[in-house]
């Protein structure tokens, strides 16, 4: 493992960067005194590489760190995400630090800015969700001199430590089982996944093990934004007009296989003996519907707890021994809604 901690970023990294006079650097960077388009663009740039962000607590010094751990994640209403934060505000309500939350909206550029933002309040740990971020996010958590964990996910290499697990295998298993039960005519519904970076990863490890045994997606249908519940009824509808003989609906999220569930219920369709159903997550709200959805846990609790007490460990002794790159295992539940045929 490595322990060494990284000196922060300072004005006289950027001045030598840029080939301009740390009092020029500071000027471009607090947007003021006259400095030349030229040099405030060569400045910007040379921060923006570096990973440089400035430090807002006046009159402190560069060093200094507040008693706050940034949260980074990409939404609140995603019902996934208030059970990391549980689990991180379990861990840290016995020590001195606090939780601060971020959003991001899944939007690459505004995790740029709330990163930036967060750090240049010099908190003592960043936890951040996911391993995919821009060049310049990416140069300043590799620059911030703090701890930082990267989760949800375990598909990757993280800037310095990470808590997840992985969605590819996830995926995997979800296919073998639902091969193994016996269905074979496939449709998929999920989020439009270029910016869902760990949909995504389930989506190919799904469809990797489906191609394996000489089955493709049948059908697929993608949805953003609006009520999740409504849109799995909406998508589910559509999906079955079109294509009648599926027999399987394997959903990224369990509210959109909630919605999907509560339809085909309606409709008076025997589940799991003419359609099968499985989502993702496991949400506790969802465990009073009138069918038990297959699913998978996604370890979100421990996830919570284990990047928190990374964070705490590494800034109560930074040579602690302590394991940085955990894969937490996700295990099926198969419901009501998915044959068990062994």
């Amino acid at each position: 493992m490595n322990t060494e901690t990284k000196r922060p970023l300072t004005l006289r990294d950027v001045s030598e960067a840029s080939g301009v006079s740390e009092m020029t650097v500071s000027r471009v960077l607090r947007n003021r005194g006259d400095v030349s388009d030229a040099t405030r663009t060569r400045v910007l740039a040379a921060a923006k590489e570096l990973g440089y962000v400035p430090n807002k607590i006046a009159g402190a010094l560069a060093s200094s760190r507040v008693n706050l751990v940034a949260v980074i994640i990409p939404s609140l209403s995603n019902m996934v995400f208030p059970e990391v934060l549980t689990g991180i505000n379990q861990v840290l309500e016995d020590t001195e630090l606090q939780p601060v939350v971020g959003v991001t909206d899944y939007l690459p550029e505004k995790e740029e800015k709330v990163l930036y933002e967060m750090l240049s309040w010099r908190p003592s740990g960043v936890i951040i969700a996911g391993l995919e971020h821009t060049d310049a996010a990416r140069a300043m958590l590799d620059s911030a001199g703090i701890p930082v964990v990267e989760i949800m996910d375990a598909d990757g290499k993280p800037v310095d430590a990470m808590v997840g697990i992985s969605h590819r295998r996830a995926g995997r298993e979800m296919a073998q089982a639902i091969l193994k039960a016996g269905y074979q005519h496939i449709g998929f519904m999920g989020t439009k996944m270029p910016l869902d970076h760990r949909a995504r990863k389930r989506f190919e490890g799904f469809t990797e093990v489906l191609g394996k045994h000489g089955i493709e997606i049948e059908d697929r249908e993608f949805y953003s934004g609006g009520s999740a519940l409504a849109k799995g009824r909406e998508m589910t509808q559509t999906m079955l007009e079109r294509s009648p003989e599926l027999d399987f609906l394997y959903y990224s999220n369990d509210m959109i296989g909630a919605g999907g569930l509560l339809y085909l219920l309606e409709q008076g369709i025997d589940i799991p003996g003419q359609i099968g159903l499985a989502g993702f997550n496991n949400v506790e709200l969802l465990q009073g519907l009138p069918r038990k959805l297959a699913t998978m846990d996604a370890c979100r609790l421990e996830i919570g707890r284990k990047a928190a007490e990374i964070i705490s460990a590494r800034l109560d002794d930074p040579e602690s021994e302590i394991e940085t790159r955990v894969t937490l295992t996700p295990k099926i539940s198969f419901g009501e809604t998915l044959k068990r045929r062994w």
